[in-house]
């Protein structure tokens, strides 16, 4: 889902779209096009999920590899954690990719929130806050991340860019792993970043239609809110305070929130019931086919596998567990292809969603989505005292069988060319319009 570039051309740009996938990527030819090979020149660490060009995704598809594996009982292999630790700047943010984290950053160095958003969540998992070394990267991470808030209360993909759906939720759910009160987080001008989300939340009534409740990426230059099943799929995430990763409800779901709830709180909704509104909205993006669908410009629709992915973890999180159950089955069916093609964050967005609805990522329409995720990096950690082995062995079996990965980074290509200055950053072209995706 997120992802905003910033002041540099993002000519098909490999990447994610998901709930959380980086703002400037959520947008995206849907189907699996595997990001470009690395030149010759550039040597890829050994730490490193996915053999594509890092350029844009090595955080962010590292840090989504990390929890995944943590979230599938993993234990990850110390040099894929160091490589990520060793992506922080000294101001506490991550870049994208720096091939020489050896060099200090610089003014040249584009920290951004979604990199760093990613990798907090990713490290605050697997506890390294525990030594002293690890405590100081998650205080700079979350240091840094409040610094870049915007006067309305979200953040954009780069410190200065305007707000946007997927840069605000992934932010406040790493805020939220890191024990940070969000609720209670005021901007300068002493707005929170559910303030932020719920003023890019369509508000219900006629004038909205049947996209009343649903959420737009950011507003047109006119102001004009336009719904985005990308964006609502992390509004609702967001707006729930949550993260990359929800645990599986324990209760089920209750009669109210089955079926096509009514849009709730006219123009002014709580943040629970921005929730229930966009969860709704997605409910009836799914309703025919089972996903979402996209294209970019001139192209055919065609399926969208990570937006799709983000639906059933929204919808989980919402508390509509069945009605995850609709996408989830098309995932089951239909995402073996596209995930073995696009790699580790791929491997990791069905994670979540099998981890959301209390499915086996072992048996994921047959598939062992552990195992292949583990192929694509270094080979887990043994087993500890008290484990049963079973987990930390997964990496080592899926390596050895597959050999080197060719699904690469991303979920799809994308074209995208920031805006001058670092500051409001395009998310297809350098103005501020969004290709919307309709269901």
């Amino acid at each position: 889902m997120f992802v905003r570039r910033s002041a540099a051309v993002l000519a098909a740009t490999a990447v994610i779209g998901t709930a959380c996938a980086p703002a400037a990527l959520a947008d995206a030819s849907p189907s699996a096009s595997p990001s470009p090979s690395p030149s010759p020149s550039l040597k890829l660490p050994s730490g490193l999920y996915g053999d594509t060009d890092p350029t844009y995704d090595g955080v962010w598809r590292q840090s989504l590899a990390l929890l995944a594996q943590h979230t599938a009982g993993v234990r990850p292999a110390a040099k894929a954690v160091d490589w990520l630790t060793g992506q922080q700047c000294a101001n506490g943010g991550f870049a994208a990719y720096r091939a020489d984290p050896a060099t200090k950053c610089d003014a040249r160095t584009q920290t951004d929130t979604n990199s760093t958003s990613a990798a907090l969540q990713a490290l605050t998992a697997l506890d390294t806050d525990d030594t002293e070394a690890g405590a100081a990267a998650v205080t700079a991470a979350v240091k840094w991340l409040k610094s870049a808030q915007n006067k309305d209360g979200g953040w954009g993909y780069l410190p200065g860019g305007a707000s946007d759906t997927n840069s605000t939720s992934v932010v406040i759910g790493a805020l939220e792993a890191a024990d940070t009160d969000t609720e209670d987080l005021r901007s300068k001008d002493d707005r929170t970043p559910y303030d932020a989300l719920l003023g890019l939340a369509l508000p219900c009534g006629k004038d909205s239609g049947n996209d009343g409740g649903a959420f737009a990426f950011q507003p047109d230059k006119k102001g004009k809110l336009a719904a985005n099943a990308d964006a609502t799929a992390a509004g609702v995430l967001g707006t729930l305070g949550e993260g990359l990763v929800t645990d599986p409800e324990d209760d089920q779901q209750s009669p109210a929130a089955s079926g096509a709830a009514e849009c709730a709180g006219g123009d002014s909704p709580t943040p629970e019931q921005a929730a229930a509104n966009g969860a709704a909205y997605l409910v009836g993006a799914v309703a025919e086919t089972g996903h979402l669908e996209s294209a970019l410009a001139g192209a055919e629709k065609q399926p969208d596998y990570g937006n799709t992915a983000d639906t059933v973890v929204a919808l989980a999180a919402a508390g509509r567990p069945a009605d995850a159950a609709k996408p989830l089955a098309w995932l089951e069916k239909n995402s073996g292809s596209w995930a073995a093609e696009s790699g580790p964050a791929a491997y990791a967005q069905l994670i979540f969603a099998a981890h959301a609805t209390g499915t086996d990522p072992r048996d994921f329409g047959g598939a062992d989505l552990v195992k292949q995720l583990g192929a694509t990096g270094p080979a887990a950690e043994p087993a500890k005292d008290g484990e049963t082995g079973k987990d930390a062995k997964d990496g080592k079996e899926a390596q050895s069988e597959s050999g080197d990965d060719d699904g690469g980074v991303s979920v799809w290509w994308i074209v995208g060319v920031g805006l001058v200055g670092g500051i409001g950053v395009g998310f297809l072209l350098s103005s501020r319009t969004r290709k919307q995706r309709q269901p």
